[in-house]
Parts: structure tokens; C-alpha cells; sequence
């Protein structure tokens, strides 16, 4: 395999770790040099399959490679992490990029983007072929269950916009990530909100039965994903931190998803309760979100972030006037 973006700075950081280690000087230099940098991580929803190229990257060494010492907590949404990391309570977290330019939009949080998890969105609504929904517009008159501040609830006002969709006629439920596939399959709601890499999950807690799943991609086809959020505290002050978290991250990602059966085991090590087959299956139908139209792995296009924001603007999502620069630290990203 060839010399990634992050593979690159991951090397050059183990590498700067060892010489240091390494090198003359007194103790105290020695010991802060062999020491770990403590870093709180906010996975994107939960700890499903979607999420397991964070304990893969645990599990196989590259953030102690990278001299840090990172703790894994399941995050509960783009917002919460959102205010989470503006607040100080974490260092990285996943959030989806529309969700992030929506609630910078109407909060002003301290919150930048540093790469991209998925080139296109995963965001959808799934429901269950026997409770007559097939098409975005069945979706009115229905409840759907979902986190509140989640992805899928903060983007569906752009995504029933552009699918035709009266929102007003459509009822959110707040339900915690763990209880949403088994609130769906009880018929306490008719459609939850998931990633589109859930419908196996979504299956198996239906005991079989088969689930419709809407990609707000089919009708959003330009936005981007998940992306990786830090404080802009944190990449300003500690950019060499962020870069080497990124790469450590993003070499987690990229096997992760070359060997998604090895992934769904490290996941259900890390978080007993999970299924490693319904987590492989989640991380083969990442895959093509991940490595979409040849970009390397996390990468930003300015280009595509405009058009992200154009997007919205039109829409009527967030007021005119935001620019790249307020969103994403481009200094700091894989270029696309």
C-alpha cells in the first residue's frame, strides 16, 4: 500500500517520539518526551459498526505510536459534541458536516473541522417495508424516532425541502441511540433516524423483517458527511496534536475498512455488547463513502465546502454570508 497523507505524518510523529526518547538531556526531558498526551474522543452516534475505526486504531497501537493516550466515549450527536468540545469537556469528536454548519450557523460554537470521515452523507431515515413507507413524501403524518440535535433531525428541514417533503406535517420522538432500532422494530415510531450503513442493525432488531431505507444523499448529493470537529482553541494552539490524532485516526479508518471482519471483532472487544457481523456490515457499506471518487482519505475540498454552504444558504438552512474559514481549518486538512 502507498505512503498516505496520514501514514506520513504518523511516521514523522512516532519517529520525532523516538528520537526524543532516544536523545541526551536530563530527566525531566526524558520523561516528558516518553510521556502520553491525554486526548478525550467523541465517537459519532453510540459505538455501532460505523464507529469501530476508533477502537481499531486503539486496539492496533497508532495513537500510542502517534504519543497519545486516547479515551473513547460514544457521542450522542452532532450537536452534543458540538458543545461538548466547545466547552472543553472533549478534544475530538465526529459530527456530520451539515449538522456543523447548521449549528455554527445559529450558535457560534468555537467548533472547526479538521478532515472528512465520508466524502458523501450516510444520513437517512429508515423504516420497515410493513409500515407503508417507501417514498420521502410517506414520511407525512409519521413519527420519527431519533436523538434530538442528531444529524438526521438538524439536516431533515434542507433534506424535506428538496424531497418535497411538508416538515411541519412530519413528528420528531426523542429516543437515546441504543434504544432507536428497538423502538422501530416495537412500532413505537414509524421511521428512525440512521446512517445508511444501519439497515442491518435495523434488520436484526426486527427479527427479520425488511427495512426501507431513505438516503438524504438520493436528493443531497453534494453534501459531505461526518467530519472530524476539534475546538479551534485546540487547533490553534495545538495544531501538531491534531494532525498527528488525524493521521492516527485516519490510518484506523483505512484499515478498517480493508479488513471490516477483523473491525467487527475489535469493536465487540472494546464494547462487549456489540455484534461483530452487523458491525462488518456496517464498515463494507462505509467503505464506498469513505474512498468516494478516488480522494484520499479525510480529505477537504474548499471547493465542495463552498458548495456545501451555497447549498444551505439557498435552502434557507443558515443565513447568508458564512465562509469556509469559519467552518474548517484548511491548514490542517487532507487536501481533495
Amino acid at each position: 500500500m502507498k505512503a498516505t497523507w496520514f501514514t506520513r505524518i504518523a511516521g514523522a510523529a512516532g519517529l520525532v517520539l523516538m528520537v526524543a526518547a532516544c536523545g541526551g538531556g536530563g530527566g525531566n526531558e526524558g520523561q516528558a518526551a516518553g510521556a502520553l498526551e491525554s486526548v478525550r474522543y467523541l465517537t459519532s452516534f453510540n459505538t455501532f459498526g460505523r464507529d469501530a475505526y476508533a477502537y481499531v486504531a486503539l486496539e492496533k497501537g497508532y495513537f500510542k505510536e502517534a504519543g497519545l493516550d486516547v479515551d473513547i466515549k460514544p457521542g450522542t450527536g452532532t450537536v452534543d459534541a458540538m458543545k461538548l468540545l466547545a466547552g472543553g469537556r472533549a478534544d475530538f469528536g465526529i459530527g456530520d458536516f451539515t449538522g456543523t454548519l447548521i449549528t455554527t450557523a445559529k450558535e457560534k460554537l468555537p467548533v472547526i473541522a479538521v478532515g472528512m470521515v465520508h466524502q458523501n452523507s450516510l444520513a437517512a431515515i429508515i423504516a420497515l417495508e410493513e409500515g407503508g413507507i417507501s417514498t420521502p413524501k410517506d414520511l407525512e403524518g409519521k413519527t420519527i424516532g431519533d436523538q434530538p440535535g442528531s444529524t438526521v433531525q438538524v439536516t431533515f428541514p434542507v433534506y424535506a425541502k428538496a424531497a418535497g417533503i411538508d416538515a411541519s406535517k412530519v413528528k420528531f420522538v426523542p429516543g437515546a441511540p441504543p434504544a432507536l432500532p428497538q423502538l422501530l422494530a416495537s412500532g413505537s415510531v414509524d421511521a428512525i433516524g440512521q446512517f445508511v450503513v444501519g439497515r442491518g442493525l435495523i434488520e436484526k432488531a426486527a427479527q427479520g423483517k425488511k427495512a426501507v431505507v431513505l438516503p438524504y444523499g438520493e436528493v443531497l448529493p453534494d453534501l459531505y458527511g461526518n467530519a472530524l470537529l476539534t475546538s479551534s482553541t485546540m487547533a490553534k494552539e495545538k495544531p501538531e496534536v491534531v494532525k498527528r490524532f488525524m493521521a492516527a485516526l485516519f490510518k484506523g479508518l483505512e484499515y478498517s475498512i480493508a479488513n471490516p471482519e477483523e473491525s467487527g471483532e475489535i469493536l465487540k472487544k472494546y464494547q462487549p455488547t456489540q455484534n461483530p457481523e452487523v458491525a462488518a456490515a456496517e464498515v463494507r457499506a462505509m467503505a464506498p463513502y469513505v474512498a468516494a471518487q478516488g480522494q484520499p482519505i479525510g480529505a477537504v475540498s474548499k471547493a465542495k465546502v463552498e458548495a456545501n454552504i451555497k447549498l444551505l444558504t439557498e435552502s434557507g438552512a443558515i443565513p447568508a454570508g458564512m465562509t469556509p474559514e469559519q467552518v474548517i481549518d484548511l491548514s490542517l486538512t487532507p487536501q481533495g
